[in-house]
């Protein structure tokens, strides 16, 4: 992304440049490996990007930003667990390079390295980061558990699913950004505006991060497509395909979703895709992503900041939802 290109650079550079050459190397290897995969570290560079915007030095950001970075491979390190995962970024799971007991320990203590980076900034900056980063985190957990209660229920509603995917995925995108106008010392109006955007926008990405894996084109997606059709996931498409659906429909796709074993997953993933079509599910999905994006949009029309810098936070939007479908 081109609005993100510079942040992202410079988040980069510092979070290679951090050394875990402490003992035992067995607690610390872990961490210093699953860092060393890169991925897209969206979050810290939302938290550089919303310092800069609301007139503060990128530097000083990075700490917090580096935290919510930690946080967000401690949380991938123990969903690889529970998941029973043995790839991460094309790579070796810890608990698979390592082993169980080594992953659980060291995410643990990336989450409490985590925290100390706060201890750089003054006591008032420090309060707020930390009351806002207990918050998402516990949040993010609530969200997790969620997740894997909805593996057993078939009674899964519309409201609570989005609940779900509001606390597993958009409050860290929400606090990311709140992370960096709480370093830039902004305004709390401008604060909450900006945690708010990047919730709805977080939950959008969800929705077409869902849309994606049933219709997106696997050369740009990135992810196998089907994949949530035949791991039996009660997306929103799903939900909606049962709402809409005629009863033949609704059997049909409870049938499907009722077991983990299939003779023909392509028939499997096809068929269903057909189902979210014919029941308007798939176009009730798409409305529903228009919707949330326009949210945020909405209030970022709300920021007491700069046209100049509305248009960086529209392109950033703009950029974020326009994956190929």
């Amino acid at each position: 992304m081109q609005s993100i290109r510079k942040y992202k650079d410079q988040v980069s550079v510092y979070i290679d440049s951090i050394k875990l050459d402490r003992t035992p190397q067995e607690l610390y290897q872990p961490i210093s490996y699953i860092l060393s995969l890169g991925g897209k570290q969206i979050r810290p560079v939302l938290t550089l990007m919303a310092a800069d915007i609301f007139g503060t030095s990128v530097d000083k950001a990075l700490y917090a930003a580096t935290a919510i970075e930690l946080f967000h491979n401690f949380s991938l390190m123990h969903d690889d667990i529970m998941d029973d995962a043995s790839l991460r970024r094309g790579h070796q799971t810890v608990h698979e390079k390592w082993d169980v007991n080594t992953a659980i320990l060291s995410g643990d203590a990336m989450l409490i390295l985590a925290y100390q980076y706060f201890e750089h900034y003054e006591p008032e900056i420090f309060r707020d980061l930390a009351k806002l980063f207990s918050k998402t985190a516990i949040e993010v957990c609530e969200g997790q558990q969620m997740d894997i209660c909805f593996e057993n229920r078939n009674d899964v509603s519309v409201t609570e699913y989005i609940k779900m995917i509001e606390f597993k995925t958009a409050v860290l995108v929400g606090a990311a950004l709140k992370m960096g106008a709480i370093v830039a010392q902004t305004s709390e109006t401008n604060k909450q505006n900006i945690y708010d955007f990047g919730l709805n926008l977080g939950i959008a990405f969800q929705l077409q991060d869902d849309y994606l894996d049933a219709f997106g084109d696997e050369n740009t997606f990135g992810k196998t497509i089907g994949g949530d059709i035949l791991e039996n996931k009660k997306t929103y498409l799903y939900l909606k395909a049962i709402i809409n659906g005629k009863p033949s429909q609704q059997e049909e796709l409870e049938n499907f979703f009722s077991t983990a074993i299939c003779s023909d997953e392509t028939v499997k993933i096809q068929r269903v895709k057909e189902l979210f079509i014919e029941t308007g599910s798939a176009k009730d999905s798409l409305q529903l992503i228009k919707e949330y994006t326009k949210k945020a949009l909405d209030i970022l029309e709300q920021m007491d900041i700069s046209e100049k810098k509305k248009e960086q936070l529209r392109q950033f939007s703009y950029e974020l939802m326009d994956r190929k479908m």
